[in-house]
């Protein structure tokens, strides 16, 4: 048995050699550590003009008027599966005629559309529909797209309770795709006024307003065309969830996205 000094100065030694080892290399020469640089210091947030005075009314609560009941739908079990989404959409049409602004509003053209869908399906304007859970209550809700004119869209979202259907989520804008992640509703919207980027909005539900509330907004540069492939990732598409008895189509790829 060695002597417990000289077993402890070999393992000195050996841990001298493993240190030098990692730090220049098998060969001395590559594999070393090395510095990544300084690390910058962190700064907090900074309160600019903290001496101004408190808003005296505070601002409107958003989507205190988005949320509204679609009058003559009745649902039965709450299953939005069971609705038409023309006969909804066609609904609040009646409901709200000659109204061309605000949540209710459509183009004329486009109301006397919809009421047309039966006779002339080819130009309906009702997109096929979606469903989707976007409130967490284990229900799915109706997502329903229109078409109108200039590139628009408008998107819709309702959601059944009580017997009826609440719609909770209007918008309308010249959108270039809409994207489901998750609960969260993603609109990509062209930009008109900043050319080479889009808006971003992701519409997501707020439990204290009981509607959709766009939580999330940000505007992102594009690559223009003519300058080579765009960077922007191609949407994300999700078939529609059929109605039972019913096939769902196939959704066609996007030029990039077609093999």
């Amino acid at each position: 048995m060695r002597p417990r000094g000289v077993q402890s100065a070999a393992a000195g030694v050996l841990c001298a050699l493993g240190l030098a080892l990692a730090l220049t290399g098998c060969d001395g020469s590559e594999g070393g550590l090395k510095s990544a640089g300084a690390t910058p210091t962190a700064v907090g947030p900074v309160r600019l003009w903290p001496d101004l005075p408190p808003a005296t009314n505070p601002p409107l609560d958003y989507g205190e008027s988005d949320t509204q009941r679609v009058p003559g739908v009745e649902v039965a079990d709450n299953d939005v599966h069971s609705v038409d989404a023309v006969a909804v959409v066609r609904a609040e049409v009646r409901a709200h005629p000659d109204t061309y602004t605000g949540a209710d509003g459509l183009y004329e053209q486009t109301a006397r559309a919809i009421e047309a869908c039966d006779t002339a399906p080819a130009a309906c304007p009702i997109l096929r529909p979606y469903y989707r859970d976007l409130t967490g209550n284990g229900r799915d809700e109706l997502i329903v797209g229109i078409r109108m004119p200039d590139q628009q869209v408008g998107v819709r979202v309702y959601l059944a309770e009580n017997g009826g259907l609440t719609r909770i989520m209007s918008t309308v804008d010249q959108v270039i795709s809409v994207e489901l992640a998750g609960r969260d509703l993603i609109l990509r919207v062209g930009s008109a006024g900043i050319p080479g980027y889009e808006y971003r909005t992701a519409w997501t539900w707020d439990e204290q307003q009981g509607s959709m509330l766009p939580t999330r907004d940000e505007i992102v540069r594009v690559k223009p065309s003519g300058s080579g492939p765009s960077t922007v990732p191609a949407p994300r598409l999700v078939s529609p969830t059929p109605a039972p008895g019913q096939t769902p189509a196939p959704v066609p790829l996007p030029p990039e996205a077609t093999p």
